[in-house]
């Protein structure tokens, strides 16, 4: 249902089931799933692909041009999943030649006032609260809730299931299972609360406990703190994604919790 007061591109491909308030923009290169609601005064550009069933809050953009001075006018996309709802005056930004798309998962809830830059990928599940800015080619992997007013630098990793204070400032990744705080930013704890809440027992939870003792408490470098854990702790799928994460990074993680 599209109204009157608004401005659609006849080569919009919208679906079944649309709901398109007062003054809405939307683009000719643009792709809306069934069941999405655009509030009024929602801006979609070209290189949106939204999915079903998302709602689009009020002075939220999509797809607008990348904020780097490389870009070049290049054909890209902003891909935002099912389910996932975009709250007033968030900007997420298409991508640049480097990926070619930015990414929002499914079931994903990004607050007001957010920002998701070019390139970003942001997996499904994933809550940024309020006035977060998150820079170019960022990962957030699913599950990771980004406390309010968090600024996170460019190329950084968050892993799964991460909780972030509000306020933070991110220059390092951080791994997966944890939740980090303080300023600046360090390790301070296991997301117990989290874990718990998303089917995780009590053995798995205190395996990465002692994961992260090791590689946090322990005064081993990463090197030997990795070769360390591979000796004392059994082998998992949680072990795997913490050292393969550790391994990976590439900006460093982040410092223990005696930093």
């Amino acid at each position: 249902m599209n109204h009157q007061l608004s401005t659609i591109h006849p080569d919009a491909r919208i679906a079944e089931g649309v709901i398109i308030d007062p003054f809405v923009y939307v683009a000719a290169d643009v792709e809306i799933g069934e069941g999405t609601h655009l509030y009024p005064g929602s801006v979609v550009l070209d290189g949106a692909r939204i999915g079903r069933n998302c709602r689009i809050h009020s002075g939220a953009v999509i797809a607008g041009e990348p904020q780097d001075l490389k870009f070049k006018g290049e054909v890209t996309t902003a891909i935002i999943g099912d389910n996932t709802i975009i709250r007033e005056s968030a900007t997420v930004n298409r991508g640049t030649a480097s990926k070619g798309t930015t990414e929002v998962g499914s079931n994903c809830l990004i607050m007001a006032y957010t920002h998701i830059a070019h390139d970003c990928e942001v997996g499904d599940n994933v809550i940024i609260s309020n006035a977060s800015q998150i820079a170019g080619e960022v990962r957030i992997d699913h599950h990771a809730v980004i406390g309010g007013g968090s600024l996170i630098h460019q190329f950084c990793h968050i892993g799964s299931h991460v909780m972030m204070q509000g306020g933070s400032l991110v220059n390092k990744d951080v791994p997966p299972y944890i939740v980090c705080a303080r300023n600046p930013i360090s390790y301070a704890g296991i997301n117990v609360v989290g874990l718990r809440r998303r089917g995780f027992t009590s053995d798995q939870i205190a395996m990465l406990q002692e994961i992260y003792r090791i590689i946090f408490s322990s005064d081993l470098n990463t090197t030997d703190a990795i070769r360390a854990v591979e000796n004392s702790v059994p082998e998992s799928e949680f072990r795997t994604n913490v050292l393969e994460f550790v391994r990976n990074s590439h900006r460093g993680i982040l410092k223990g919790n005696n930093y």
